[in-house]
Formats: C-alpha cells, sequence, structure tokens
C-alpha cells in the first residue's frame, strides 16, 4: 500500500504546487481505490493540509486574514451541520461530485460576479467549498472562481488559498478522523509522517517548475486538465452508480 500511496503523494503535491488544484483531484481518485470513503478522506486530508499548510508558511506575510476569518466562519457552520447529521458520501456520490466541479466552477454564469473581496463572499467562499469538501475532497475548482476577480496580486492569491484550504483540509480531518476510528482502524502516525513528508517535498519542488511555465501555459494546461480529470470521475462515477 505505501509503495503506491507514497509517490502517489509524492507526484500529486508536486501537480498541485504546479497548478494549483488538480493534484488533489487526481490523489483522491487514487485514494478511493486504497482505502474505504472515510479513510480515503481522512488521507487526503493528511497530505492537503501538509502541502497547503507549507504554503501557507512560505508565503504567511501576504494572507489576507479578513479573506481568511470570513471564510472559517462559512466552513465553520458547514462543520457543525455535517457534525450534527453525521452524513459520510458513498464512494459512487464522492467520484460524481469529484467530476463535476470543475464544470460547475467553469459554467458559473458571469453576472455573479465572485470576488473574495467583497462584503459577505468570503463567507459564502467558505460555506460552499467546505460542503463541497465534505463530499468530494476537493474544492480547488470552485475556490479559484472567487478569487480570479480580485484585486490581490498572485502572492496574496497563492498564500490566502493556502491558508483557507489548509483550515478546511483540518476540518475535514477531524471529522472524518473521528468517523474512521469508530468504525475503523486509522492509519499509523509512521504512516501519516511519511504522507506529510512527501506531501512537503512534493510542494517545494514544484517551484522550479512553476518558475519555468509562463502564464499562458498556466492558464491552459490547468483548465484542460482539471476538465478531463472530472470527465473521467463523471464516468467511473455513473458506472459505480448503475
Amino acid at each position: 500500500m505505501l509503495i503506491i500511496l507514497l509517490p502517489s503523494v509524492l507526484l500529486t503535491s508536486l501537480l498541485s504546487g504546479v497548478f494549483g488544484m488538480a493534484g488533489g483531484m487526481l490523489l483522491m481518485g487514487m485514494l478511493l481505490v486504497l482505502f474505504s470513503v472515510e479513510k480515503a478522506m481522512f488521507v487526503h486530508g493528511v497530505a492537503q493540509f501538509a502541502s497547503n499548510g507549507w504554503r501557507a508558511v512560505l508565503w504567511w506575510r501576504y494572507i489576507s486574514w479578513r479573506v481568511f476569518r470570513g471564510y472559517a466562519l462559512g466552513a465553520a457552520l458547514v462543520m457543525t451541520v455535517a457534525t450534527t447529521a453525521q452524513v459520510t458520501p458513498s464512494r459512487p456520490v464522492v467520484m460524481l461530485m469529484l467530476g463535476a466541479a470543475p464544470f460547475v466552477a467553469f459554467m458559473l454564469p458571469s453576472r455573479l460576479q465572485l470576488n473574495v473581496e467583497r462584503k459577505g463572499h468570503p463567507f459564502v467562499c467558505g460555506s460552499t467549498c467546505m460542503a463541497i469538501q465534505m463530499f468530494s475532497g476537493v474544492s480547488g475548482p470552485l475556490l479559484d472562481t472567487f478569487f480570479v476577480r480580485s484585486a490581490m496580486d498572485r502572492r496574496q492569491v497563492v498564500s490566502t488559498k493556502a491558508a483557507v484550504q489548509t483550515l478546511s483540509h483540518a476540518l475535514r480531518m477531524a471529522f472524518f478522523g473521528w468517523v474512521i476510528a469508530v468504525a475503523e482502524s486509522p492509519i499509523s502516525t509512521s504512516q501519516a509522517v511519511l504522507v506529510v513528508v512527501c506531501a512537503i517535498a512534493g510542494t517545494s519542488a514544484s517551484k522550479l517548475i512553476l518558475d519555468r511555465i509562463t502564464d499562458v501555459n498556466f492558464r491552459l494546461v490547468t483548465q484542460h486538465l482539471v476538465l478531463v480529470l472530472g470527465a473521467g470521475y463523471c464516468a467511473a462515477g455513473g458506472w459505480l452508480l448503475f
């Protein structure tokens, strides 16, 4: 299991560090093959918490704390509801949500004008992204729609996105960690440490690639990559469901 898990975490963290979102989608699909939904959610949370947390540490001076506070309130509301309802998704639902997320994000009408710097938008961002994370493990494509129209520079965007996603993954880890502690045996401490090390290594290495690609190629590859992954997950989820 570790022979598959650790290289997957390393490579997908590298991918996330370069393109910002596709790595998390790919890793979640891999983990669903190895584990139950609950354990996949937990392990994915560990890896993404380490990856995003390390980016937040590297760029902490540029984090917009006003956005972070609003996001945290929205995420906390969703977690309160999820903890009370005790709802966990099935494997087909996770696959379908993973697949649908990027298409929903790209199909949002421009008139909605989502902007994380507008009053109330951080709260909406936190609540919607946390809800999607609880059912699919990934909210990167939707999160991007809240930042794309902001006046933040690239360092503020990278750092603030990393900070809010670190919070989301921590909350998801806590929820699914409790679920698997009750229903099945969690991963060991040594396994968790290895996952964290691989995530940080992949994130650190991504800077070497990110510095060498152009903005045009960055946007082009990112959009096509997440849509291809989304289509694949929709097909897999539909197959499992029907």
